[in-house]
């Protein structure tokens, strides 16, 4: 099948957190690679602490098969580790990725803390620094060193971050991953801004729940506080959100697709609802 937008072809992308199959990550990673572009699928590679732990990253083995299966569907694609927690290294992922590609045309700041959910009163300040410091510190570190070669290249450039519907509205137990979201919205309008002069557009997509890994885990979660089932959680889910059903992983990969494309040249500081009209401000 021929690329929705041919002009992504030879673009390299970096993608955060996407070395999870089945994940958001690996999703959006696809689908810019079957446009054409050469991406880069950046993961932690190995649990890092209690926060960060196996079951919840994606390991080398795992960020490998991702890679795979884009080079089994004839696209370009190579794997680094980068823990977004350390400033420094998430300089070196975009080094390497300079060294490794020529340049890099897209980032796609997907790597996030989504499962250290405790009521506010239960709440470690440890475990509140591990989710900003991923879902907000990281995705500044990301921006700031992706924009300084996007300055110093001169031929523009993409920056998608992947929020959430809980970057508009409050969910229980999870006041350190909304107060992230929240704030990702404002960093997407300040770094559009700063940046417009510069030809790179900054832009959020803001999914309601999809049903990955850690979707999964987050259905037991809810359900379990709800005191309900997890068929019953989702029943209400689905009845609650107009077009019928919870995001797919590709709802998320094609609004990011389009915001990389030229269609979207002129769209920058947005924070775009995929949520099948559940969440509408």
């Amino acid at each position: 099948m021929a690329p929705t937008y041919p002009e992504l072809r030879g673009k390299v992308a970096i993608v955060t957190g996407a070395g999870r199959l089945g994940g958001l990550g690996a999703a959006i990673a696809m689908r810019l690679a079957a446009e054409g572009a050469r991406v880069v699928v950046a993961d932690l590679g190995a649990a890092a602490g209690p926060h960060l732990p196996a079951s919840a990253i994606g390991a080398s083995d795992e960020m490998k098969a991702v890679l795979a299966e884009i080079v089994a569907q004839g696209g370009q694609a190579l794997a680094l580790p980068c823990n977004m927690l350390d400033g420094t290294a998430v300089e070196q992922l975009v080094a390497d990725t300079v060294a490794a590609c020529g340049g890099v045309d897209i980032l796609v700041n997907n790597a996030g803390i989504g499962y250290l959910m405790k009521p506010i009163v239960e709440m470690s300040l440890d475990e509140w620094d591990a989710v900003l410091g991923v879902n907000l510190r990281g995705v500044f570190a990301a921006t700031q060193s992706v924009a300084r070669r996007f300055i110093s290249q001169g031929r523009g450039g993409r920056i998608v971050n992947i929020a959430s519907q809980a970057a508009k509205s409050g969910f229980p137990h999870a006041a350190s991953y909304c107060a992230s979201k929240h704030g990702l919205v404002g960093l997407t309008r300040v770094a559009a801004i700063e940046l417009a002069a510069h030809q790179v557009t900054v832009n959020a997509v803001c999914p309601n729940h999809v049903t990955t890994g850690l979707g999964a885990w987050q259905n037991e979660y809810f359900a379990k506080l709800l005191g309900k089932s997890v068929e019953q959680y989702l029943a209400e889910m689905r009845a609650r959100i107009p077009l019928g059903r919870p995001g797919l992983p590709a709802d998320t990969a094609n609004a990011v697709a389009f915001l990389c494309s030229d269609q979207a040249q002129y769209i920058t500081g947005e924070s775009m609802n995929v949520s099948g009209g559940e969440e509408m401000h």
